[in-house]
């Protein structure tokens, strides 16, 4: 028994190493542009079949990094939402909408990755649909986007599908870019990950408060 509870830490910790290094690989360079022989190498693993062995695919080794920050990012976003419950300010649901994944990246201290792997993955035609899973399972997500019909009850649905469009591609690269800043030591707009999302959610509420021309 315990020879096998050994090997069973063994095997987490392997592919927590696998995990941690595709992650930034593929942030880095891009999903296709890295073997998995190159991520059991930035591991650590001799073996050239470790993420084979550990994930299956590569698009099992997104998905199982995409689940990884997903339950930190929807415990906060959950937070959130309880907050606002029944608010028609729509401010309160563009913050359940943007801060999560700010938040979960400030928590996860420097340097980050994910923020830049989100992009990659997000900018593949095939691979984006992992992550449009995932979200599609979000209770609290579901909530926010009936939070925002409320505040916004005469908005079009095609013009409120576009403009959640909109802010899904702000939230992805604007996280993106200021990780890749962090990286490189370089200036950013805002002091922290929290300031940066206020910058954000600014934005948004302008963009959804938009007039609507040109249809019809």
């Amino acid at each position: 028994m315990a020879g096998r509870a050994v090997r069973a830490e063994q095997a987490s910790a392997t592919r927590e190493l696998l995990l941690t290094a595709a992650e930034r690989l593929y942030a880095e360079h891009g999903v296709y542009a890295v073997s998995n022989r190159q991520v059991g190498e930035a591991a650590g693993q001799g073996n050239n079949t470790a993420v084979g062995y550990h994930f299956g695919t590569r698009t099992d080794l997104v998905r199982a990094i995409v689940r990884k920050h997903a339950g930190p990012i929807e415990e906060i976003r959950t937070g959130l939402v309880d907050r606002v419950t029944g608010s028609t300010e729509l401010r309160d649901w563009l913050d359940c909408l943007v801060r999560p994944v700010f938040e979960h990246l400030a928590a996860l201290g420097s340097p980050t990755w994910y923020a830049r792997f989100c992009a990659q993955v997000m900018a593949d035609p095939v691979l984006h649909r992992i992550m449009v899973e995932e979200a599609l399972g979000s209770a609290a997500l579901r909530e926010i986007v009936e939070g925002l019909r409320r505040c916004l009850p005469n908005l079009p649905d095609e013009v409120r599908a576009e403009r959640g469009d909109m802010a899904r591609h702000l939230i992805v690269h604007m996280t993106a870019e200021r990780e890749r800043a962090l990286a490189e030591d370089a200036a950013t707009p805002r002091a922290d990950w929290r300031d940066a999302a206020t910058g954000l959610v600014d934005a948004l509420v302008g963009m959804w408060r938009a007039p609507v021309t040109g249809r019809g």
